[in-house]
């Protein structure tokens, strides 16, 4: 493997991750992506870490079991599997996954059984999930290139051409170059992700109003106390890290009972391998109560009926439009890089962002108008031309984002 590829892995292990001595590192990722874990394991090894425990899973395989296995079959969970992720929690646990999509590969699968399969495994192993939703210890979704994803992004390439090119990509959105010292560049986008937070902060904003050519007129009231977050920010022990490689949002918890008007996505979603594009959802009182889509329609309703609180949404997040990875002018198909280039908002559950959120248990965290589901799953809808407003608690009206930049 390449030079650059040890200094990516260092990146994502120690500055973003922060592996202290004595914890126990789980990672997630695909068969593919062997060499490269092997590099993670290692530096975490050099940070004195007490274990690496690796889970690779395959997609293709995924797709395969979704095909020929009886819906029965797929939502059996092993009692020896939750016991497992029962025993990883009672570790001083940090979680890493290599998200690397095959859009579209899921698109012949039968919605139903892959909805089925996120609601049983949701209750299962949720105790997990609340891990890092609460930041109870430190956790990490970053992403490496494989064949499959960069012809999808670059089409017109030969494989091998467009795998240098989406790796080129990944490397200039994380901020490592062969010459440069990458602790140092997010030590400084850190500090000024967190001077925009706090600018947000300070205004103890109300509600926010967003409006665009494209049709979204969407105003979303934010829970009593939220806290503005991105960049860096400390677990529920204390260690700073990053959960998201590359990032560029602020983002914030909205109330999950005041949302209203209609909002339409800007980029395409892919969610568990099926493409969902150009789709409207309509909010009345905070629940999605009409929807429609020209692309995975189907996929998107099953998504919306996981559970009883999935046309909620947990999460608002602003990105200016003038920014690296919008700059690029790509389409990823992944979440990770496509939410980094647009305003978006997540479907589901919420982030504890508010006061001593993380110790809160979920009747308490529904009492503050913190959405509780089994999914939480961001859609863009920010543009070049999108306008948004904030109104404080005391009635001021200040304008956030202009021509699609944020102007605070």
């Amino acid at each position: 493997m390449k030079n650059i590829d040890r200094k990516y892995a260092n990146l994502l292990v120690e500055t973003a991750l922060n592996v202290q001595p004595n914890q126990t590192l789980i990672i997630n990722a695909g068969p593919e992506h062997h060499e490269f874990v092997a590099l993670l394991t290692e530096e975490a090894y050099k940070l004195k870490a007490k274990q690496v425990i690796v889970k690779f899973t395959s997609e293709q395989i995924s797709r395969l079991h979704y095909l020929y296995q009886s819906e029965e079959t797929l939502t059996h969970i092993p009692e020896s599997l939750i016991l497992e992720h029962d025993e990883y929690l009672k570790e001083d646990l940090v979680k890493l996954a290599l998200r690397s999509p095959n859009p579209g590969l899921m698109n012949d699968v039968d919605a139903s059984k892959v909805m089925a399969v996120s609601q049983v495994r949701g209750k299962a192993l949720q105790a997990f999930a609340n891990y890092s939703m609460s930041n109870q210890g430190q956790w990490l979704v970053a992403a490496y290139p494989t064949y499959n994803w960069a012809k999808a992004v670059f089409p017109e390439l030969e494989a091998q051409a467009a795998y240098d090119k989406l790796y080129e990509y990944i490397l200039y959105a994380t901020r490592v170059t062969e010459d440069n010292d990458p602790k140092q560049e997010w030590e400084k986008h850190n500090a000024q992700l967190h001077k925009q937070n706090s600018a947000l902060n300070a205004y103890n904003f109300e509600s926010v109003h967003f409006k665009n050519g494209l049709g979204t007129d969407i105003t979303i009231g934010l829970v009593k106390g939220h806290i503005w977050s991105g960049g860096n920010s400390p677990s529920q022990k204390g260690i700073p890290f990053n959960a998201n490689v590359p990032t560029e949002e602020s983002f914030t918890t909205p109330d999950r009972m005041n949302v209203n008007g209609i909002v339409y996505n800007t980029l395409p979603l892919n969610n568990n391998g099926r493409l969902i594009d150009k789709f409207w959802l309509k909010f009345e009182d905070g629940v999605v109560v009409d929807f429609d889509a020209e692309q995975g329609k189907e996929a998107l309703e099953g998504l919306l009926n996981t559970d009883e609180n999935s046309r909620r949404i947990g999460e608002i997040a602003l990105v200016s439009f003038d920014s690296p990875i919008s700059n690029l002018k790509t389409l990823f198909y992944n979440t990770l890089f496509d939410e980094n280039a647009s305003c978006h908002i997540a479907l589901g559950k919420g982030y504890p962002l508010i006061e001593n959120g993380g110790s809160m248990n979920r009747d308490e965290l529904l009492e503050r108008g913190i959405n509780q589901s089994l999914i939480h799953v961001d859609f863009m809808f920010g543009s070049e031309d999108m306008h948004a407003e904030g109104t404080t608690f005391d009635g001021n009206i200040v304008t956030i984002i202009k021509d699609g930049n944020i102007v605070l």
